[in-house]
This record gives structure tokens, sequence and C-alpha cells, in this order.
């Protein structure tokens, strides 16, 4: 006989409730389940799991109750923005267009009864929004970038200047023409240094000079930070140097090109601020002048090596940097000054909103401070997001929010959406999240009083111990939330930031920025100069705990860590700052499981040798050292090399005695005699044989060898006429020249200056299965990278995926 079945009415399935259209709710049957696939879903969970469940679905409600999903606009419209940045080719304009308009239109007619649905689609389509942001913003720069390294005869206009203290200029020019040779394909501005120039030139000058012209940097190894991304984005196409003083072309000798009203008024901005910065030097000589300029003009480069790499090692410095902090300790001493001025009148007290008058008054200083600041990047995004904290006091909202946060975050994409991957945007705004959430937990706190506390003899031990404290807290938090990016970016963190941090902070705050702020105010009426003696003695201060903290040797080299674990992070921090509920501690989750994989799996091999995107230096790995092609390799790609493979000990070459160039000079064209090639390479084979494993012994100006632990050998040339006897010598061939041709007749592997143009930088591996080669550039497809296919004999643009690259010697 078959089982009856039962009936159960539960009231949690809702009994005794009316339905939408007022009918009963439903007894709800159940029948035996005849098979254990039939057993609902709910049944076979566990009842923790099943809890656990509900209890995540009520906090996303109560999230997105409270508006913390809109928080993470910024976040899809950015990861856009990335994606079509990292992508290896462009994307149609109708294809971004549908990719926006599609999820746009669902977000419209699923209506607000839908909201999983609706939030969905609303993501996808601010991702999308992304990738046409930055699609419109590389349409819009449209720089043009130098396809290799020239010497020409440069006339252009100076736009902006800055000095280094060591009696050299850098100048950023507008270049109006070239000669001798005459670039078919010039960039149309460029940056170039002056040596030994008398007096500096002027903003708005002409002027002509042989300079010597190479294009930005690309990564110094793969998946390094591409200089010629940035450059593209300013708007610089090359970088260079004038030999000897260039001269100024008179104005009056020829008609000039007509200039709109917002060139004028930025050329006016310039000088007004190279002005100002004179102004402070004149006042405090050294690097304490240097360090006070920076602090108002952002030129930065005056300031001494040591003293930069002394701060940067101390973490102080973001303090140089026109940043958050500096915009904030701006406005916060004008508005609090500028209130407590107007309470000292009663009558304009009770008339007047004050408080909003103050925030009006510390809107126009900030944005005076940005307009004579020179608009960097670390400036414009502070300057936004104060204008809007600023604005919210207009309205009677408050002032720090993440809603603010965000809304910076969305204008600042909007705007310049390719500041998404620099490391000034992720760590200002990773510091700035993780802060302003922090003080939402601290307001947020139950409060505990103290009737000890109130007494009057304690209120001063409690106000400095809550500023002390609130220094504590803010450098901590900043700190650490600022350690991921710059691990990724720089490849080391700084241990003793806090302490350095405690104990700079009140300077800053009570001494340089209140005095640096009104001996701004009195600078036009000529009585600054007390007050910047003042702003001196406070950043004297400041260089010596810095010096001080950097000799304790808190550099920490990290390294390179997997390419997963930067986004896997960011994810993490994302969802810990974001979230008000306890879903946010599956940010931290992620962020500690994340951490501990990378500490626990197995470290990347190394690689067995790295070749510079030009192919003058060449380094070969070992376990704790380099051993490069170069007595004093060239500090900007050597100290990346030795940053990203944490390996800080350089062994250079081993300098033999032997002909160099024969006779002909340094024409790279000359050609070696039979006889003089046979002794080249019997030189080659002799120095590679007895010279040291993983060394190189060469001869000045002529080559390089070595033999490493695998008995591989690799020579470098430094001119064609010695590439037959390195091919028939070595395995793999290295040389700046560059040929027209890729391979070696004997089968070495060879890179030339040609191929490592359109590859990039290089890094070599040794594997059972052969040679691993790893370019920093698969495709030359995207627009910052299109100038390394560009052919000047053709004056057009080449196939852009060849590689060049060949170890068969086919």
């Amino acid at each position: 006989m078959e089982e009856l079945t039962t009936v159960e009415l539960r009231p949690e399935a809702g009994a005794g409730l009316a339905d939408s259209q007022g009918f009963p709710a439903p007894a709800v049957v159940n029948r035996p389940a005849r098979t254990q696939s039939a057993t609902p879903l709910r049944h076979r969970l566990p009842a923790a799991a099943s809890q656990s469940l509900r209890a995540g679905i009520r906090m996303l409600g109560e999230e997105a109750d409270h508006g913390r999903l809109l928080l993470f606009s910024p976040v899809f419209l950015g990861a856009g923005a990335a994606f079509w940045f990292l992508a290896p080719s462009d994307f149609s304009l109708v294809a971004s267009l549908l990719c926006m308009l599609t999820p746009a239109a669902v977000v419209v007619v699923a209506g607000p009864s839908r909201p999983v649905l609706r939030a969905s689609f609303l993501a996808l389509a601010l991702f999308a929004c992304g990738m046409l942001s930055a699609q419109f913003e590389s349409w819009r720069a449209s720089t043009v970038i130098l396809d290799s390294s020239v010497t020409t005869t440069v006339t252009g206009r100076v736009e902006r200047r800055e000095g280094d203290g060591r009696g050299r200029w850098r100048y950023i020019l507008s270049v109006t023409g070239t000669e001798k040779p005459e670039l078919k394909r010039w960039p149309g501005r460029i940056t170039a240094i002056v040596r030994g120039a008398d007096t500096p030139f002027e903003i708005g000058d002409i002027v002509t000079g042989r300079a010597r012209l190479t294009p930005p940097a690309g990564p110094a190894l793969p998946e390094l930070n591409d200089f010629s991304f940035s450059a593209y984005f300013d708007g610089i196409g090359a970088n260079g140097f004038f030999y000897g003083a260039p001269e100024r072309v008179d104005l009056q000798a020829g008609p000039q090109p007509a200039r709109s009203t917002s060139e004028t008024m930025l050329e006016w901005l310039y000088q007004l601020r190279s002005r100002i910065g004179d102004r402070i030097r004149s006042i405090l000589p050294g690097d304490t002048g240097a360090f006070a300029a920076a602090l108002v003009t952002d030129e930065r480069r005056a300031i001494s090596n040591a003293t930069t790499e002394a701060l940067r090692q101390s973490g102080l410095a973001h303090i140089v940097a026109i940043s958050g902090l500096n915009m904030a300790l701006s406005a916060g001493i004008f508005f609090v000054g500028f209130r407590m001025l107007l309470s000292l009148f009663p009558g304009v007290a009770q008339a007047y909103p004050t408080k909003k008058i103050a925030a009006a008054g510390a809107l126009i200083a900030v944005t005076a401070y940005y307009l004579i600041s020179g608009f960097g990047v670390s400036a414009e995004r502070a300057f936004i997001m104060m204008a809007i904290m600023l604005i919210a006091v207009f309205f009677d909202r408050p002032s720090i929010s993440l809603r603010n946060v965000v809304l910076s975050a969305l204008v600042i994409i909007a705007i310049s959406p390719s500041e998404v991957l620099g490391p000034s945007f992720q760590m200002s705004f990773a510091a700035t999240l993780a802060l302003v959430s922090g003080y939402q937990l601290w307001k947020d706190r139950r409060i505990r009083e103290n009737a000890w506390l109130k007494l009057p003899v304690f209120r001063p031990v409690v106000a400095v111990a809550g500023f002390f404290g609130g220094v504590f807290l803010t450098s901590l938090i900043g700190g650490f939330s600022t350690a991921l990016f710059s691990i990724e970016h720089f490849h080391r963190l700084t241990a003793y930031g806090l302490p350095a941090n405690l104990a700079t902070m009140p300077i800053i705050s009570f001494i340089v920025m209140p005095a640096g702020l009104l001996a701004m105010l009195l600078m036009p009426f000529g009585l600054d100069t007390p007050l910047w003696k003042v702003v001196g003695f406070g950043l004297d201060l400041v260089i010596a705990v810095a010096k001080t903290v950097s000799g304790w040797g808190g550099d920490i080299g990290v390294g390179r860590l997997p390419a997963w674990y930067f986004a896997v992070a960011v994810a993490g921090f994302l969802l810990l700052t974001l979230l008000r509920t306890r879903l946010r501690h599956a940010g931290t989750s992620i962020l500690a499981v994340s951490t501990l994989l990378v500490l626990i799996l197995p470290v990347p091999r190394p690689p067995d040798l790295v070749i510079s995107e030009d192919g003058g230096l060449v380094a070969l790995v070992e376990t704790a050292a380099m051993a490069s092609n170069r007595e004093n390799p060239p500090d900007f790609i050597f100290d990346q090399w030795q940053r990203a493979l944490v390996l800080p000990t350089h062994h250079p070459p081993k300098m033999l005695d032997g002909p160099a160039i024969p006779p002909g000079g340094e024409d790279r064209r000359v050609r070696l005699s039979r006889e003089q090639q046979n002794e080249a390479r019997t030189a080659m084979r002799a120095a590679a044989a007895g010279g040291e494993t993983n060394r190189f012994s060469c001869v000045k100006k002529a080559w390089c060898t070595s033999r490493l632990g695998n008995g591989r050998v690799v020579t470098i040339i430094d001119n064609a006429a010695y590439l037959g006897p390195a091919c028939d010598s070595a395995d793999i061939v290295v040389t700046p020249v560059r040929l027209r041709f890729n391979s070696c007749r004997s089968g070495a592997t060879l890179f030339t200056g040609e191929t490592l143009r359109r590859t990039g930088s290089v890094e070599l591996r040794f594997a059972d299965a052969g040679l691993e080669v790893a370019t920093a550039f698969e495709t030359l497809s995207r627009p910052w990278m299109r100038q390394r296919a560009y052919d000047w004999r053709s004056n057009s643009f080449t196939e852009s995926g060849l590689s060049g690259v060949s170890d068969s010697g086919e």
C-alpha cells in the first residue's frame, strides 16, 4: 500500500499571511521522496551553511539599502578603462558603443523590480563606459612619439622649466621645427636638458640648438612600468639634451603663429609658478629651498639625490608631492583661520553663515594652490577631492564620506582614465579610502564616557594624546593601505615609515604649512621673508628626521610578485574598505589567503639573462648578484633591474687589453679583414674559456663575452664589424646596432637594435626544452607603441606583430 500524502502547514513559509492579491498563503505539500535526488536542496545543505547563506543575503540587502553598492561604480568604470589599456589591440568604436548601450537598455527595461539584474547590467554598462572613456582619451591625446634616437637641430617654444640645483635646467619645449636632418615625423612636445647656460630661458622664449633626442623608455623588464605609456598621455614625444647651450631666437625676426586665450593664460600661470619658485629658492638656499618650492610649485628636481633618497627610504616622500595631505592642511588651516577671524565680529557671525563663507574662502585658496602647482596628477586628484568636500559644506552634507571619495574618483577617471594604471592614482585613493573607512568605524564606535577625563586638569593631556593618537592611526592606516601598491610598482617596502611620520607630522601641521600659507598671502607685498625662514626651520627638521630614519636601513626589497596577486589583493582591499557590514571581512580573508599563498608557493624562477630595450646593457643573473657588461651601468635601467630581481650586488666586467676598433675609427660601417676576424674570434673564445663563469670580459668599445654556468656563451658587440666572429664563437649575440637581418648563419640567437626596438626589453631562461624568451611587447598595435613599428625610409608603419627574435638561426 502506498504511503499517504502528508500536508504540513509551516508558519515561516507565510501561513496566516496574504499574498499580493489578498488570497491566503497556500499550504506547502510535502510528498515523500522516492529517490535521493528528489530531496530539496535546502534539506541537503548543512544547517550552518544555510544559515550563513541567509545571513549573507540579508547583509547584502543591507549594503544595498545603505547605497554601498553605488560606491563600486568607479571600480567598474576604472576596471573597464584598465581592461582597454591592457588589451593587446584596440576595439572598434561600434563594438564599444554596443557593449555600453546593450546593458544600459537592460537596466532601463528591468526597472526597480529586479534589483539584482539591474545592478549586474549597470556594472557591465559602467565597465563598457570605462572602455569608451579610455578610447576617447587615447584619441584625444594623439601624441606623436619619436621612433628612434636621433641628433638634430631643434627649434621650439619654452612651455615649462625646472632647475635641478646643479646648474642644469629641464625644459618642456613645444617643437616648431627640426633640421639637419629634418624629421619626417617629429614630436610636438619634448623635454630637453640644458647644461652650462649662464641664465635660464624664460617661459615663452623661442630657442634653437643641436640636441640628442631619444624616445620615451619602455619597460625595463617585461611586466614593469612602461614610461612611454605615461609620456603618450602627458603629450611628451621625446626626451633629450642639448649639446651646449641653445640660442634664443629673436621674436621680432618673423611672424609668430597666433595663440589662443587658453595658451596665453597657461603661459602666464607657468611664468607665475617659476617666479614663485625662484623667490622661495632665493630666500632658502640648498635642499631646504628646493623642498619649500616643491611644496608650493611641485618643482622637485632641485632637491639633491641624497635628500630625495632619504625621504623615500624613510617613507616621507609623500610630503614632497602636492597630494591630499598638502591640500587638506592648506584648506583646513585657511578654513579654521578664516572662520575664527569672522567669529571675532559678532554681527557678522550672527547674520551670515560663517561656516559656508569660510568653506568658500578655502575653496578659492585650494584653487589658487592648484593653479600654481603646475597641474600635476597628484595635485589634480587632491584638488578635486578637496573641492568636493568643501562644496559639500555649502549643502550641509558631511565633508568626510565615502560618497565624496567615490565622486572624486568618478570625475578623475572620466577626465583621465589612463591614471587608473598609475601608482600615484592608486596609492592616493587607497590611502583615502582606508582613512575615510577607518574614520567611519571610529565615529560609529560605542563611546564609554569617563568622568575623570572631563576634569580640567586632564583636558590638555587628552588633547595631546588625541592628536598623537590620530597621527599614529593615520600613519598606520595610510602605510598599510599603500603597501600593496608600493610592492607592485616599486618592489620595496619602507619599514620605519610609521616613526618617521609620527616625528614629522606635527612639524608639517603646526610649523611648515601654516607659515607657508601666510608667506604666500604676504608674498605680493614683499613681507614673506621671515615666514619662509620659519618654513625653512621646519623643513630642516624634516630632512634631519628623514636622514636619521633612512640610516636605520629600513628599505626592504620585495621584488616582483605573481601577476594574479595584485588583482586579487586589490579586490579584497576594495571589499574591506567599501562595505559596512560583516561582509567586509570577506575582503580581509581574500587579502590574508592571497598573501599566504604568495609566501608558501614556490618563488618563480628568475631569468638567467636580461637585455635592455636598446641592447646597450646586458646582465647575467646569479643567486644574489648581477654581472653586467658596463662598469657604470645607467642608473635608470639598472636600478629597476636590481629592485625587481632583488639583486643589490653588482659585478662589473673585467677589462681586457686588446685591439678595439680597427683602422677607420668608430665608423660602424667599417669591415674587418679575414685576419682581423680570425684574431677577434680567437680573442673572444679565449676570453670566454679563461674568464670567470657568469662574469663579462670586455674589450673597450669593441665586445664583451661571458661563459654561463650551463656552458652557453653570451657575446655583446658595440660595432657590427665584430658580428661574424661573435656569431661563430657564441650561442647568444646582442648588439645595439640596427641591422637589417635578425639571425646568425651559425645558428646563434641574435638580438639587434632593430629587433629589440620592436620587442622591448628581453628576459632569457635556459630550460630543458630550449631557450625561453620573454619580451616586453608581443604586438605593437596600441597608440603608445606604434612608433616602434615606424620605418623612416618609407615613412610608414610596418607589420606590428614582427618580433624579430629567433633562436634557430633560420
